[in-house]
């Protein structure tokens, strides 16, 4: 019998954690619906862009959970975009009062900085433990996990 290989493991794992989370609101007034395909990444519509928009793999993310990236998600309420007002929804980076200077304080609300932040930052961080991973199996046959893109053009293509 051939062995499963760690994306192999990976997926299951998400199919059954993502089967076993659904059931868990079965009943419930609000039903849960988790997306296992791509979902379009986009700037607002107030801004120019210069790059195309993503197409975010989020089924490939389902071993994740869900608040690494929905952080203000409560586990039961219907999960809101990221642009909804209050959380990330400044579309041009935010400046101090009476100052051309970023507004450090707010940089978080500015979509851009909330989705390369988190994207990109998750990416390096995810990287950075698969070194340590090679490391320390030195010797140990196999192929180590990949991370998702950190450079421009890997998430968005040339239109």
């Amino acid at each position: 019998m051939r062995s499963l290989s760690y994306v192999g493991v990976v997926l299951l794992i998400g199919v059954v954690a993502c089967a076993s989370f659904g059931t868990a609101f079965a009943g419930e007034e609000a039903e849960m619906c988790v997306p296992l395909g791509e979902i379009t990444l986009q700037a607002p519509d107030s801004v120019e862009t210069k790059r195309a928009p993503v197409e975010f793999p989020h089924g490939s993310h389902l071993t994740l959970a869900c608040n690494n990236c929905h952080h203000t998600w409560n586990g039961t309420e219907a999960i809101v975009g990221c642009m909804t007002s209050g959380c990330h929804d400044l579309s041009a980076m935010p400046k101090k009062p009476d100052s051309n200077a970023v507004d450090k304080t707010q940089v978080f609300r500015y979509y851009k900085s909330a989705f390369h932040g988190q994207c990109i930052g998750c990416h390096k961080n995810m990287t950075l433990e698969i070194q340590k991973m090679a490391n320390t199996l030195a010797g140990i046959d196999g192929k180590l996990p990949t991370t998702g893109p950190t450079g421009c053009i890997k998430c968005h293509p040339k239109e």
